[in-house]
């Protein structure tokens, strides 16, 4: 089972989206079961279990995980083919963000766009080195700051801007044979806190993503 798996067709992606087979999808992602074992978990008779489970099954969200024999009957045991799942951005293909349409550092819709990009590039990316049995190399940093003024985190980013982007002119190789370009996103944002507060009262984060 993978960790995460990205779902990039529209039809995989209404399927996976339907409530009840979200939930099979959940029960499945803890352990293999059977329609019979997931019926009263979902709390639905069998059959229509399985009506849900070839479902997912037709669009790769599960497989098959062994069989076995209970009483007169060959019951098929089930499970998800990944701990969870992001869908992509190319399952709404002709609506989807473009980060190229405008560009301005400070819009948080900007920023959804950058992200929604990096979704859909990444997930494209794995799944073609998992065809191609190659590992996919890519970076992540993930961190959270907190600042003590509008001031202190306006001076923060000027400097992370200068830092990158002397980075970026010390190792960029546009004429290098045999080189491939990378994309380097970093973005700054208040920290979601799991409370009822006020959104303006989060703590900003750091995230930066370099990815293949």
């Amino acid at each position: 089972m993978l960790d995460v798996t990205v779902i990039e067709d529209p039809e995989a992606a209404a399927v996976s989206l339907d409530p009840i087979r979200a939930r099979l999808l959940a029960e499945l992602a803890a352990g293999p079961a059977s329609a019979a074992m997931l019926a009263g978990k979902v709390g639905l008779p069998r059959q229509k279990v399985n009506y849900h489970l070839k479902a997912l099954e037709r669009h790769g969200l599960v497989e098959l995980a062994g069989e076995r024999r209970k009483g007169n009957v060959t019951e098929r045991l089930m499970r998800a083919t990944a701990a969870s799942y992001v869908i992509s951005p190319l399952a709404l293909a002709a609506v989807q963000p473009d980060p190229d349409r405008f560009r301005d550092q400070l819009s948080a819709r900007w920023l959804l766009a950058l992200g929604a990009r990096l979704v859909r590039d990444v997930g494209a990316l794995i799944t073609g080195a998992t065809k191609a049995r190659q590992r996919l190399a890519t970076y992540a940093l993930d961190g959270e700051v907190r600042f003590a003024s509008a001031a202190e985190r306006a001076a923060f980013i000027e400097e992370l801007t200068a830092g990158v982007s002397a980075l970026i002119r010390k190792y960029d190789a546009p004429d290098a044979e045999g080189g491939r370009d990378h994309r380097i996103v970093v973005a700054v944002h208040p920290t979601l806190k799991q409370t009822t507060a006020p959104l303006q009262q989060a703590e900003p984060t750091l995230e930066q993503t370099e990815l293949e």
